[in-house]
């Protein structure tokens, strides 16, 4: 069995398509395709199921999934041998995020991480979705909740606040509410609810049962700047708002607590520009921990 040909599986498990992953390997679609025969002739079972629309495990190749992730850990592992504690880190590492965090804060410091390691490439997606790591989706994730499934590596970041936020020039013309029953007098900015990708996201329960938002907005960093420009009142993170001299802290009393976990794939755990990129962000949020309430 050839490496390379378990490594080409590996990587149609994960885009769940033949084309997606010659993209993302660099190689042609029909090499690609031949190098699944050819493993899929050692082993002597078909490990997909291919069909116009993609590629879908069989319960052989679901089955050999997890060995062929045990093989690219050790090889992951003895190519960091190989290389040596002294060699150069280089290699692409893409960082999944939401799109806070990862705008806010990640966009303006990640040349700290090229600046230390030159041969790193650094991908970052920031937006308010969930990323999978197990289908590659991102080489880092970070997260609001701790994953509770899958061979992951999660290691906590932060507790961030977030609070109720509006523009000055909003309250002059509105008033600042003093409890949470005068919020239904005003005008609410929230999240597209049935958009949001984590339960823990769903935050204006927490603030107040009756809760209606006249203007939605997907992006944390959109609901920021819709409140900043006089919208209403929103639930914004602390982080940003604070920073932003239009905005003022209503019912302060009222503030939520969230996390935002740092996760890898347990198999890239062993790669040195993974390792590297996921310690610096891990120092990063220490250094500033202050920022985030």
């Amino acid at each position: 069995m050839n490496w390379d040909d378990v490594r080409i599986f590996l990587a149609v498990a994960r885009a769940g398509q033949i084309l997606a992953a010659s993209r993302r390997l660099g190689l042609n679609h029909a090499t690609v395709g031949r190098r699944l025969d050819a493993l899929e002739g050692a082993l002597g079972t078909p490990l997909f199921a291919r069909r116009p629309s993609g590629c879908e495990l069989t319960r052989e190749g679901a089955a050999f999934l997890a060995p062929a992730e045990r093989i690219e850990a050790e090889m992951a592992a003895a190519a960091g041998l190989a290389a040596g504690a002294d060699a150069a880190i280089a290699g692409t590492v893409r960082i999944g995020a939401p799109d806070g965090f990862g705008t806010a804060f990640l966009a303006p410091r990640l040349a700290g991480l090229t600046d230390r390691h030159p041969g790193i490439r650094v991908q970052l997606v920031p937006v308010p979705r969930a990323f999978s790591i197990s289908r590659r989706e991102a080489d880092i994730a970070i997260t609001v909740e701790r994953p509770a499934e899958g061979r992951l590596v999660a290691r906590k970041l932060v507790t961030y606040a977030l609070g109720l936020y509006a523009a000055r020039g909003y309250l002059a013309e509105h008033g600042t509410p003093s409890g949470v029953g005068d919020l239904a007098r005003h005008r609410l900015v929230g999240a597209v609810e049935d958009l949001l990708y984590s339960p823990s996201l769903h935050y204006t329960a927490e603030i107040a049962d009756d809760w209606q938002s006249r203007f939605e907005i997907s992006s944390a960093l959109g609901q920021t700047e819709a409140v900043a420009a006089g919208a209403g009142i929103g639930i914004l993170h602390a982080f940003i708002a604070d920073r932003r001299g239009e905005l003022v802290r209503v019912l302060p009393a009222h503030e939520i607590r969230r996390e935002y976990w740092l996760v890898i794939h347990e198999s890239a755990r062993g790669l040195a520009p993974i390792r590297a990129a996921a310690d610096f962000i891990a120092e990063t949020v220490e250094a500033e921990r202050g920022l985030f309430g």
